[in-house]
């Protein structure tokens, strides 16, 4: 399989499971960008973010066709995540890539624990 085609199919898959169960495809895309693409970890995930925006603004114009939307809250958080990403990048380039490989290795343990957690309380209240 060529890689632009590849990429397309994780973009169509992540794309599905974002507007399916309101998630980023950032855990499907970085494993892919990475080990079957070639790409540096850093280089991974800032192409993870850019490809994650169309989802994103396609997200945030059909929910507020239903009125979900609360500007307010979300200009706030906006622009704080603004001066966050702005720190992430310059930790991001300072760490060597092994380690920022390590830390999203964590941060997928983390949410897969999360998600189990979450559908084991589910399933007790059931």
């Amino acid at each position: 399989m060529s890689a632009d085609l590849l990429a397309a199919f994780v973009g169509l898959i992540a794309g599905v499971l974002a507007g399916l169960f309101g998630v980023g495809g950032g855990i499907l895309y970085v494993p892919v960008l990475t080990f079957a693409l070639g790409l540096s970890q850093i280089h991974a995930e800032a192409t993870s973010l850019l490809a994650i925006l169309p989802t994103a603004l396609t997200g945030v114009w059909r929910q507020q066709r239903y009125g979900n939307v609360r500007w307010k809250p979300a200009a706030i958080i906006g622009v704080a995540a603004i001066a966050g990403v702005q720190g992430g990048v310059l930790l991001a380039e300072a760490l060597p890539g092994h380690v920022l490989r390590r830390l999203f290795g964590v941060l997928m343990v983390a949410v897969a624990i999360q998600i189990a957690w979450r559908a084991r309380r589910r399933s007790s209240y059931s």
